[in-house]
């Protein structure tokens, strides 16, 4: 046994996870680090390598689907797997995080999955997809939270990218045709430490916690086949603990994801367990300590998220300045047939991105999810309006928003940016991408 040891979780953002995890670990009574960019720096010196803080084994909790570049994050987290004994290994999580990646490695294993087609050719791409039937699933190689995926009829171009994400066709499979739901397996080393049942919300498709769906615990129906099955996709990608998706058709169960960085929150609500403590359970073994099982089980009671002691101070430095964007800003529309360059009009008073009609059908943004009353200033009672994913790269970046359509063949520009976009940026009424740029304002100085 190892009287003292640290255990270090490697995620540069703020979630519920990664506290839940830290606090877990200081409960069982071993040290704590959380590794970010106020506090994590690797020294080569003499030949000899040193991270700090120094660790004896790192949770890699860091989301590659949400990194523009996930190369960059993927880079550090090898550089410190070379280091440091890791939980979820950088090559397990790219290979998890890619979606036909994992799809495939499963298919070689032999566990069951749906079929799927990528093609980097948008003719091999739509050529073939008539094999799929009447609808077909058409979703992005890396993403999230459901985000990045479509459910379109097989007669519906598409192209095998959307925006900088490789994009691929899937069967879609569905036992339950009143209400889709899928089953979400956490699994923690060899241990199933919850299980739920996912419900699609009212007019969706997609079971994600994140966009509505309901859950329920299921974790003492389990049958010893749905068993084996996520413990055998969680090793057979090579993770230490994940979230398991697994849909019943009519020929039986398919494997649909293995999330390596899967959330909490739907599972605790469900079961009212958290996985949190398993993991630092898992960790605390690997690296030579003990723990006590019944203290573990204790702590599985509370999603305790609150600011571990670990957590390093905000620098002292000036703030990143949050990007610029004009009154009219040249942006690119992605949907699942092609991408248009358009002028945008930024408006702060909106609260939804909203698309023009016909670019939309140019584009393909896919089936209609919800109608929407929009409240508009020339009508107090608002108008109804459809709702569709729209994929809207601005500098460089990408932002999936649920956009409302609307005939703006009238009007100047075909895309209005609402603050679902403008959130991430400032706002510069003087400058207009169809106009150039403004006049530059002289900077004055008081001196003392």
């Amino acid at each position: 046994m190892t009287d003292s040891l640290t255990v270090g979780v490697l995620s540069l953002h703020s979630s519920k996870e990664t506290k839940a995890i830290l606090n877990a670990v200081d409960d069982l009574g071993y040290d704590t680090a959380w590794l970010r960019t106020e506090n994590t720096a690797v020294e080569i010196t003499d030949g000899e390598v040193a991270l700090e803080p120094d660790v004896d084994i790192i949770v890699n909790r860091l989301l590659l689907s949400k990194e523009e570049q996930p190369a960059e994050a993927l880079g550090l987290a090898t550089m410190l797997d070379r280091i440091c004994p890791m939980l979820n290994t950088p090559m397990a999580t790219m290979t998890a995080m890619h979606k036909f990646a994992s799809g495939t490695a499963l298919a070689e294993a032999g566990l069951p999955v749906p079929d799927a087609l990528m093609a980097l050719s948008g003719d091999l791409l739509n050529t073939r997809r008539d094999r799929f039937g009447d609808e077909v699933v058409y979703k992005t190689a890396i993403g999230t939270h459901g985000g990045g995926t479509w459910k379109l009829d097989t007669d519906d171009p598409v192209n095998p990218m959307v925006g900088a994400r490789q994009a691929f066709l899937q069967e879609l499979i569905e036992h339950d045709e009143e209400q889709h739901h899928d089953l979400r397996v956490y699994v923690v080393g060899e241990r199933v430490v919850g299980a739920m049942n996912r419900y699609a919300p009212e007019g969706e498709w997609r079971t994600n916690v994140a966009l509505g769906g309901e859950v329920v615990d299921v974790t003492d129906e389990l049958s010893d086949e749905i068993v084996t099955m996520a413990k055998r996709a969680t090793d057979e990608i090579g993770l230490d603990y994940a979230g398991v998706d697994i849909v019943e058709g009519e020929d039986g169960y398919h494997l649909l994801e293995v999330n390596p960085t899967a959330g909490f929150r739907g599972l605790f609500k469900a079961t009212g367990r958290s996985p949190a403590p398993h993991i630092a359970r898992l960790a605390i073994e690997r690296a030579g300590g003990e723990v006590n099982p019944e203290r573990v089980y204790e702590l599985t009671a509370n999603l305790d998220d609150s600011r571990p002691a670990c957590m390093p101070r905000p620098e002292k430095t000036v703030p990143t300045e949050t990007p610029v964007i004009g009154y009219v800003e040249e942006v690119v529309a992605m949907g699942t047939s092609g991408q248009r360059t358009v002028m945008a009009k930024s408006d702060t008073g909106a609260t939804r991105t909203s698309i023009d009609a016909q670019l939309a059908a140019e584009i393909g943004t896919g089936p209609i999810k919800d109608i929407v009353k929009i409240k508009s200033g020339s009508v107090k009672s608002g108008r109804s309006r459809p709702v569709v994913d729209l994929v809207v790269g601005v500098g460089g970046k990408q932002h999936t928003v649920t956009a409302s359509i609307e005939d703006r063949a009238h009007m100047d520009y075909p895309l209005l940016l609402g603050r679902d976009i403008l959130e991430h940026y400032h706002v510069d009424v003087r400058r207009q991408a169809d106009e150039g740029e403004p006049p530059a304002i002289e900077e004055t100085t008081l001196e003392e």
